[in-house]
C-alpha cells in the first residue's frame, strides 16, 4: 500500500503519547521526520520512535521536500503561524484542535490551503469513531424521536505548572474542553445555533478555570455543556458526560472522549433499555488514515472546512459572553 510521509512540527505530550503511536498504526502512514525546539529532543523521539530524520528547527522540517503531510500540536496560540508556513510550504496539514484561536484565524487557514492546493484538517479524533458513528446513526434512526435537549460535560484536574493556564498561549478550559463539547452538539444538531450564552470563572491568570453555556439552535434543540480545570490538582480525575434527550427517549454516556476498546452506552425508550456496544480502535490511528486516503485517493476530509468554522464561531460567541 502507498502511504503518506509524516512530519511531526513538535514534541508535544499529544504527540508522544497519541498521535504518534496511531501514526503507527495507520495502514497508510510512514513516520518520517520529527522537529523539536532543541535537536537533542528531536532525536531522543526519532530514537525512541523510529523516525527516519530529526531536526532542531521546524522549518527545517518544513524544507524537508519528502515530507507530505505535517501534524501540528504546537501550543494553541502557535497554530496559525505554522500551520500557514507549513500549507505554504505544500505540506498536507493535520492540526491539534482547536484550530485555531477564532473563526477569523480559521478561515484564513483555510483559505492558504485552497491557495495552495493542499489539504487542511482539525484534529479531533474522536469524531472519527466508530462509537461516534454509532450513536449518530441511533439519533439519525428516530430510536428516541426528535431531539429536543443534549448536555455534554469535560471536567479535568487542575494544573500546577501547564500551557493551559496562561492566556497568551491560548489557555484556559473552554479552549482545551470546551471544543470537545462544542462539536459534539455541533455533530449531533442540523441546525443553525441561534443564541448562546455562557459564563465563566477565571483564574488569577486571566484564564476560564471552568465555563458553562447554553445553545438554542434554530431547529428548537437545545444544549448545555460544562468544562473545567478544577478537580484536584495533579490527578487522573475527570468528569464525561453526554446526554441526547428526545420525544420518544434518550441515550445516556459516560465513554471518556477519546477513548479506544469496548465503549458502551444506554438507549432507554419506552421498550426498555439497549446496551449499544463497540469496540474502537485508537482514535489517532483513524484521523491519519482518513486524512491519508484523501491525499492518496482524493477522499473529502471527513472534518471539512465547514465544520471547523461552524465551530469556531459557536466558541467565538462563547468567549464574547463570558468576555474572554
Amino acid at each position: 500500500m502507498e502511504t503518506v510521509k509524516w512530519g511531526i512540527l513538535g514534541t508535544a505530550n499529544i504527540a508522544k503519547g497519541c498521535t504518534i503511536p496511531g501514526i503507527k498504526l495507520a495502514k497508510n502512514a510512514e513516520l518520517y521526520a520529527i522537529a523539536g525546539r532543541s535537536i537533542e529532543k528531536a532525536k531522543s523521539f526519532a530514537d525512541e520512535f523510529g523516525f527516519k530524520k530529526y531536526y532542531g528547527t521546524y522549518e527545517e522540517l518544513l524544507q524537508d521536500k519528502d515530507v507530505q503531510a505535517v501534524y501540528i500540536p504546537l501550543p494553541n496560540n502557535l497554530h496559525k503561524e505554522w500551520v500557514i508556513k507549513a500549507l505554504k510550504s505544500k505540506k498536507h496539514v493535520l492540526c491539534e484542535k482547536p484550530l485555531a484561536l477564532n473563526a477569523g484565524e480559521v478561515l484564513e487557514m483555510f483559505e492558504t490551503a485552497k491557495k495552495n492546493g493542499v489539504y487542511l484538517m482539525e484534529a479531533y479524533a474522536y469524531l472519527h469513531s466508530p462509537y461516534m458513528k454509532s450513536l449518530r446513526n441511533d439519533v439519525k434512526s428516530g430510536i428516541i424521536g426528535d431531539i429536543d435537549f443534549i448536555d455534554t460535560a469535560f471536567v479535568t484536574q487542575g494544573y500546577k505548572e501547564d500551557i493551559r493556564l496562561y492566556k497568551e498561549q491560548g489557555g484556559g478550559a473552554m479552549y482545551d474542553l470546551g471544543c470537545y463539547c462544542t462539536t459534539m452538539i455541533l455533530s449531533l444538531v442540523d441546525s443553525e445555533p441561534e443564541t448562546v450564552k455562557a459564563v465563566a470563572d477565571f483564574s488569577d491568570k486571566g484564564v476560564d478555570e471552568i465555563t458553562t453555556g447554553f445553545i438554542c439552535f434554530k431547529n428548537g434543540v437545545r444544549a448545555s455543556f460544562n468544562v473545567g480545570m478544577i478537580l484536584g490538582k495533579n490527578t487522573n480525575a475527570r468528569v464525561d458526560r453526554l446526554y441526547i434527550h428526545g420525544t420518544k427517549g434518550f441515550i445516556k454516556s459516560d465513554v471518556e472522549y477519546n477513548q479506544s476498546g469496548k465503549l458502551c452506552y444506554q438507549v432507554v425508550t419506552n421498550s426498555g433499555v439497549v446496551e449499544r456496544c463497540i469496540d474502537v480502535p485508537q482514535n489517532y490511528s483513524l484521523e491519519t488514515e482518513q486524512l491519508g486516503k484523501c491525499i492518496l485517493e482524493g477522499a473529502k476530509p471527513f472534518i471539512p472546512q465547514e465544520f471547523s468554522l461552524k465551530n469556531a464561531i459557536l466558541m467565538d460567541a462563547v468567549f464574547k459572553e463570558t468576555g474572554y
